[in-house]
């Protein structure tokens, strides 16, 4: 199969996956949550949209590998790797919140190659393939131009667990409040990158990420022209666990207030 069959494979995929995620959030009850660890809430639904992706991507790459939030992790035979997080924003959609989205991205000899955030609730497919451009419902989209972190949206995420950087990461969100224009927390990560891709956000930057919640938006945001690093601005943010996505043109100026605060990088790994 090659990648345009593959493309529009996927997109039927999420639709149809979608379907059911939004008809369960429509419906869902309280008593029907589950705790992973503290503040760390997963669903049935969860589980089972992760199911329908897993099942079908075997089917349309056999020996391919995954790294999953809720299942576990497959080798890959192939050297094609699937990233899913079945719902980012899973707090949201708990609590009725529409603003939840899936997140699935296809890896291909360590490069991201396929990406796609899609947010059931309104409809919108954020689509992005590595050197073809990135898409909102197949219209093509463009970060900002935007050069002044003083007229810049940032979008950030708050850590749930009592890290000991937390202070740090207090301070830097106070500093960037300071100085940009807003400053948003939405609650899904996969989006605040699509919606940096899409021009709504000059920026996002947030600590202890892992690789699902942002491997689509990462391609995503440089397919239609914007920057992703770690806070050191080097390019290993997808299993860093620290990512800055921008326009390019405010990254530097986040990246100023985030050295002040530099978690170091022993404690992001939690690692002695």
């Amino acid at each position: 199969m090659n990648l345009d069959q593959l493309d529009n494979e996927l997109k039927s995929l999420l639709k149809q996956v979608g379907a059911y995620t939004k008809y369960e959030f429509e419906r869902f009850s309280h008593s029907k949550i589950e705790y992973k660890g503290l503040n760390d809430p997963f669903t049935y639904v969860d589980v089972t949209t992760e199911q329908k992706l897993v099942a079908r991507c075997k089917e349309l790459i056999p020996g391919s590998g995954f790294i999953n939030e809720e299942g576990d992790n497959v080798e890959s035979t192939n050297g094609a790797v699937w990233i899913i997080d079945p719902i980012d924003g899973t707090t949201n959609f708990i609590h009725g919140i529409p603003h939840y989205a899936i997140s699935l991205a296809l890896e291909i000899e360590g490069e991201l190659t396929l990406g796609y955030v899609y947010e059931p609730a309104h409809d919108q497919l954020f689509s992005a393939r590595k050197g073809h451009g990135a898409f909102l419902n197949d219209r093509p989209i463009h970060v900002t131009d935007h050069s002044d972190l003083s007229k810049a949206v940032i979008a950030t995420g708050f850590p749930y667990e009592d890290l000991p950087w937390r202070g740090a990461y207090v301070s830097a969100v106070s500093d960037i409040q300071a100085a940009a224009h807003g400053i948003r927390r939405m609650g899904s990560a996969a989006l605040d990158l699509a919606f940096v891709a899409a021009g709504r956000y000059e920026g996002f930057f947030e600590y202890n990420l892992n690789p699902w919640d942002v491997a689509a938006g990462i391609l995503l945001v440089h397919e239609a022209g914007g920057k992703v690093t770690d806070f050191q601005e080097k390019d290993r943010a997808l299993y860093g666990k620290q990512l800055v996505a921008s326009n390019g043109q405010v990254h530097g100026q986040i990246l100023d207030i985030l050295r002040k605060h530099r978690v170091p990088e022993h404690d992001i790994q939690g690692n002695p």
